[in-house]
């Protein structure tokens, strides 16, 4: 375990044990979810966890230290999200030194959870290729979380990609990078909001044992990258392709009037499609998180029950 990362008794204790333990970014509480969602999701993320009898770790940056798992005050300060920066792996140096307050993006959770041992992380959808906002010439965003996906040999349970991004293109950034992508009971790439995108994926798994097997069959090849599993959105809380892509067309077209950039695009979008779909989008959201929290507890435990590749099970 490093050094520098604080880690809560209970997750210290599991850990030692070899007990099944989900890491949860905490970006989504603070930046990508609004007041009182926020606290919603967190309470129901981190008892989906705890009823397959694993261990949940929010991981943030307090007061300038990277922790994995969070007192309730502290989840607190989180969740007013005041004066909390968002933290992806590259910010956590600077909020060190600062003593500042950060919440974890996929990026800057892999970082922590990585470096205390953890191998599991939950989170709703990941990072990719943004799509054109403004000229067809301008150079387009990419998430922070590709390559921290690249070097980071984790198990990501996830709704796909945020379905305002390029979803292709996110799909081929991650082939590209080398990064092992499941889709969890489905042959195509979800599209976090979406069930369906028809983007076909080259692997499945079917159950939390599969996804396990499949990760330690990556990890006997020494292989540095993610397994990315993608799995889609509980159907009763689906939407319809054709209602999410209108609302995504309107949330960038109010973006560019706006000239949103940076930092700021991703929470913008996210928002102006969760007005657009008179809030049907956030009862999605709220409803995968919990779904991915579910799974991660699953295959956590799967791994923590399993065997090394290549040993024998009897």
């Amino acid at each position: 375990m490093n050094d520098v990362i604080r880690i809560a008794p209970d997750v210290a204790d599991a850990l030692r044990a070899r007990r099944p333990v989900v890491a949860l970014e905490s970006s989504v509480l603070a930046q990508g979810l609004p007041i009182p969602a926020n606290r919603d999701a967190a309470h129901r993320m981190l008892q989906a966890v705890r009823s397959r009898s694993a261990v949940p770790a929010i991981t943030a940056v307090v007061a300038g230290t990277p922790a994995l798992g969070v007192t309730a005050a502290e989840l607190e300060r989180l969740l007013a999200r005041d004066a909390v920066a968002k933290a992806a792996a590259r910010d956590l140096p600077w909020l060190m030194a600062n003593r500042r307050d950060g919440a974890t993006t996929v990026a800057g959770a892999l970082a922590i959870a990585a470096g205390a041992g953890v191998e599991v992380l939950a989170t709703g959808g990941i990072g990719g290729v943004h799509r054109a906002m403004f000229d067809a010439g301008a150079v387009r965003d990419e998430s922070a979380d590709l390559p921290e996906l690249s070097r980071t040999p984790m198990i990501v349970v996830c709704a796909g990609a945020k379905s305002i991004l390029d979803l292709p293109g996110t799909l081929e950034r991650l082939e590209t990078l080398g990064i092992v992508v499941l889709g969890y009971r489905t042959a195509e790439m979800p599209g976090f909001l979406m069930a369906q995108t028809g983007i076909p994926l080259s692997a499945r798994a079917d159950t939390p044992g599969d996804v396990a097997a499949i990760y330690r069959a990556h990890r006997a090849l020494g292989r540095p990258q993610a397994v990315v599993v993608m799995q889609p959105p509980p159907a009763e809380h689906a939407l319809a392709s054709h209602i999410v892509e209108h609302a995504v067309e309107l949330a960038l077209d109010h973006a560019r009037r706006e000239h949103v950039q940076g930092a700021q695009v991703t929470p913008f979008l996210l928002a102006e499609v969760e007005r657009a779909t008179g809030g049907a989008s956030l009862s999605a959201n709220l409803a995968l998180l919990e779904s991915n929290a579910l799974l991660a507890a699953e295959v956590a435990r799967a791994l923590a029950e399993g065997t090394e590749w290549g040993t024998d099970a009897s």
